[in-house]
């Protein structure tokens, strides 16, 4: 088993939850922290440093359609993403970004865009996040973001970044979707994106998906960026989240998932969401994502 370790790492915080209904996941980089991120990283002799966006404000013009709350302000943190995005991956660097709700994908994935010729994503996630306005039925931008980083959706989001997506939906995969609106079951089928639902996980396990998710996403593509969601967890073993579904990943089909992409050496990129330390019992979540994180950058157990 070779393990594939990135020699630098940038760290980069995005305090941002304005493009979800529940609030604290822009506490969520700071928790991560907190439960031991940098140790973690100096274990595994990682050259890091860290990089924080500054936090935008919220306005108070409530003037945004309600199919795009918070439009102004998701805008806003996912362009200064996209620049610093751009400038790390261009310097070689591996950029592990951490959120802040998932709305801030779209500027990593336009960050990554502008850089890569083609990009693979998997995105894990018990959501498929291929919601567009005209689909939504919340409004909340997070649940839109895989929609926009793959062109679909208002043009002031596909715009950000100022580059047009060249991700190719037979180059994204799902994995851990358990709960799907109908316009993104739609979306799934009449692109051809790739979607192992938990059904499939227990059906075939997570060596045989993540074996499937990784050939998939790095097929003729240049980089390949791993979008991971808190919730893709059960509730019951990551309990810090804003948007809980029962019957996701274990703790070992998580820690697996990522030991199997750290060998495979594929990664170009990566970012953990979605954490909510307001709604986490203790450090139970956060502390689950510093392991998570570490496995992903080559810890292992022998």
């Amino acid at each position: 088993m070779m393990i594939h370790q990135p020699s630098t790492v940038t760290i980069i915080s995005v305090p941002f939850d304005r493009g979800a209904t529940r609030r604290g996941a822009s506490q969520g980089p700071q928790a991560i922290y907190g439960a031991g991120l940098k140790r973690k990283l100096e274990a595994l002799s990682i050259r890091y440093h860290v990089e924080e966006l500054t936090a935008v404000p919220e306005l108070k013009d409530r003037s945004y359609p309600p199919q795009l709350k918070h439009l102004t302000e998701v805008v806003a943190i996912n362009e200064q993403l996209a620049a610093l995005i751009y400038t790390q991956v261009s310097a070689g660097i591996f950029p592990l970004v951490l959120g802040g709700d998932h709305s801030i994908a779209i500027g990593t994935l336009a960050g990554l865009t502008r850089h890569h010729r083609q990009l693979g994503v998997i995105w894990m996630d018990a959501h498929a996040d291929l919601n567009t306005p005209a689909t939504t039925p919340s409004g909340n931008i997070h649940g839109m973001s895989l929609a926009v980083s793959l062109g679909r959706g208002d043009v002031r989001l596909t715009s950000i970044g100022g580059v047009k997506s060249t991700i190719r939906p037979e180059n994204v995969v799902l994995v851990g979707a358990r709960s799907l609106d109908q316009g993104e079951r739609d979306f799934i089928r009449k692109e051809g994106i790739t979607c192992f639902t938990m059904q499939d996980i227990d059906r075939m396990g997570m060596f045989r998906i993540m074996e499937e998710a990784i050939e998939i996403a790095s097929a003729g593509t240049d980089g390949v960026h791993l979008s991971f969601d808190t919730d893709s967890i059960d509730p019951k073993v990551a309990p810090g989240t804003g948007t809980p579904v029962q019957g996701g990943l274990s703790y070992r089909e998580a820690h697996l998932a990522m030991e199997l992409l750290s060998e495979s050496g594929i990664l170009s990129s990566a970012e953990f969401v979605e954490n909510n330390p307001l709604l986490d019992r203790g450090q139970t979540t956060s502390r689950l994502l510093v392991g998570l994180i570490g496995s992903l950058l080559g810890e292992s157990i022998l």
